[in-house]
Parts: C-alpha cells; structure tokens; sequence
C-alpha cells in the first residue's frame, strides 16, 4: 500500500506542475461551460413570422395587431414574393398568407409558408400558430373559452437548458480526464521507456495500476468540484440531491473510463494510434449519451446502441441527482449497468496490459 501511495503522491505532483494540464483540465472546462451558461441564460427570441395581408381591410389590420401583440411572435408585414425569399433564407421562420376575401364574417382559408427542408421545426411551429389563431378569433369575436387550463409544475424547478447540461458536461468531463489519464499515459510511459524500467524493480503491476487510479481519481474529483462550484455559484445551477452520493457516482463512472483507457493504451502502440482509438470509443458517446440532448429525441435506430453506453449510465446517473434529487440507490438498472461495464472494461485492462510489449 505504501508504494501504491508513493506512485500515486509521485503523479499528482508531476501534474501539479504542468500548467498546461491544470488548464485544460480545470479551467477550459469550466470556460466551456460558462459560454454555454451564457448563451442560454438571455431570454428566448420570438419566432420570426411574416404575413401577407391580401385583405387589407380593417379587419385584417386588427387580426394582425392583435396577433402581434403575442410576445412568441415577432410579426412583419411584406409582400408574398419578398416573405417566401426570407423563408427559404432563414431570416424567419414561416409566413401567413391572408387571403383576399378575410372579413370575419365567412369562413376563409389561411396559407402557411414553411421550408420543407426543416420538416421537424414546421412541425414543432405549426400547433403553436393554431393556437395562436384560435387566441386571436377568441379575442376579435369577444368569446371566451370553454375550458380554460391552467399549467402547474408539481416540481416548481427551473427547466432551464443550462440545468440539462451541467450533468451531463461533469459526466463527459469524467470521461474524458480517466481515458486521458490512463490510455495517453500508459503509451507515453511506454515510448519513454518507463515501463520497461518498471518492469526490473519491485513493483508490481497492480501498485502500478492502483497508483495510476488514485491520482486520476483525486484529480477527477477535484476537477468535477471545480466546475459544480462554477455551475452553482456562477449560473445559479440548484444541486437537488446528496453531494456525497454524486461523489460515488463520479467515482464509480471515473473506474469504468479509466479501465477502459487502460485497454485502450495496452492496445496502442504510438500517440497517434491512441488518439485514433479514443476518439472511436468516446467521440460517439459525446452526442449519442444525452450530454447536449434527450435520448429520446434521437432517431429510433440509434436509441438502442444510445441506451447502453457507458457515458449514457453516467450522464442520467448524474442528471437524476442534479436535477431531481433522485437517490442513487434508486436508480438500482442504471448503477447496474455501470457495474456491467466496470467488469467488461477491468477485465479487459488487466488482460491487455503489458510492462513492455503492446498486447496483440
């Protein structure tokens, strides 16, 4: 144990003084986030929304006042030709034709100009026009609705992006520091010869491996702090759940990378072959494991390669605790599929791993 804590307090002081390592590892992280605390933290622009007036009539005019007054609106009034270029272009999001014959008194036709090419914002537009319009007609003939509904969020939180990202931005940051800090070593330890080194001393591999472990893990720990602290105090993140159960989390998902990065530089034989395999195996996971979005937006082909991905566990793991305050041991399918992969990826480390040659 005590060599174990030797190479571990030898790591930490050898990181402790590349400053490069520090920053990219504390502070771009915690930059990063920032950028996207901010770009989500002003208000929501109104959706761009064009109409032609083909009426012109006092009736159209109050139909547009008045749906100009809906702040989710931004309303411009301009000639068919000159509206559809501006669709096509993207300077607004779709356009109203109002037909000729529009007095209030018949039934008239309304026209919606959208680009198909963006089917699914079209689709997600349209129900928010209908009801719109069926607001308008409510107020210009002065009726009142039949049921009236009121909307109440039993959790009274803020669904604020920001707060479904910072979960998942600690839990790719886990990630990507344990592969780092294991895989890249292992091979640049290799190539300086380090191991072979190792190999005549005393020292046996699983000091070596525990040593590597303890100080990735303090750094990870420590790095992870940084940036909660960052997302609390400077973007008002609220923290619903157990903080040390979020530890146990960060290190249970900083065991399963790091395992996995030690495969990864038992497999490798240079840095450029090590960069080409972590970007294999963790470039996916940054967009199909729900870091930036929902699993459940993606297309349904995806969804099941999504759903068991290490970074997956992890991030609604983390999310659950941050944002719902959901207890760890209530979450007993996700830990196990945690506890799956730190087997697969412990069982592959200690196989693969080699003091001198690369594992073939």
């Amino acid at each position: 144990m005590d060599v174990t804590l030797a190479i571990a307090r030898n790591l930490l002081r050898i990181f402790s003084r590349d400053r490069q390592s520090i920053f990219f590892t504390l502070f771009f992280p915690i930059t990063f986030m920032a950028i996207f605390g901010l770009a989500s933290s002003g208000e929501e622009e109104p959706i761009g929304f064009g109409i032609v007036d083909r009426a012109e009539n006092e009736f159209s005019a109050r139909f547009i006042e008045t749906l100009d007054a809906n702040p989710l609106f931004a309303i411009s009034v301009d000639s068919e030709e000159s509206l559809r270029q501006q669709v096509v272009e993207g300077e607004i999001a779709l356009a109203l034709v109002i037909p000729e014959r529009f007095d209030g008194g018949s039934p008239a036709d309304l026209t919606l100009l959208v680009d198909a090419a963006q089917a699914r914002q079209a689709a997600m537009l349209r129900p928010l026009v209908e009801q719109a319009l069926l607001d308008v007609e409510r107020e210009l003939r002065g009726i009142e609705p039949m049921f009236p509904l009121t909307v109440v969020d039993v959790q009274a939180r803020s669904q604020r992006y920001i707060d479904f990202l910072v979960p998942g931005l600690l839990a790719l940051t886990i990630m990507q520091i344990s592969v780092a800090g294991s895989g890249y070593n292992i091979v640049e330890y290799r190539r300086k010869g380090i191991l072979k080194r190792l190999f005549v001393t005393p020292i046996r591999p699983s000091q070596f491996i525990a040593g590597i472990v303890i100080a990735r893990l303090v750094i990870t720990v420590i790095q992870v702090a940084f940036l909660l602290a960052a997302a609390v105090l400077l973007l008002k993140v609220p923290v619903e759940g157990s903080l040390l159960e979020l530890t146990a989390l960060i290190l249970i998902g900083s065991s399963v990378f790091l395992a996995l990065g030690f495969w990864m530089g038992s497999m490798a034989k240079t840095q450029q072959a090590i960069m080409l395999l972590g970007n294999l195996i963790t470039l996916p996971q940054i967009f199909l494991s729900g870091v930036f979005f929902p699993v459940d937006s993606m297309p349904g082909l995806l969804q099941p390669l999504a759903s068991v991905l290490p970074l997956t566990f992890l991030v609604d793991a983390v999310r659950e605790v941050i944002v719902n305050g959901v207890s760890i041991f209530a979450q007993l399918p996700t830990l196990a599929g945690l506890a799956v992969w730190l087997v697969l990826a412990l069982t592959l480390a200690i196989r693969g791993f080699r003091w001198k040659e690369v594992a073939r």
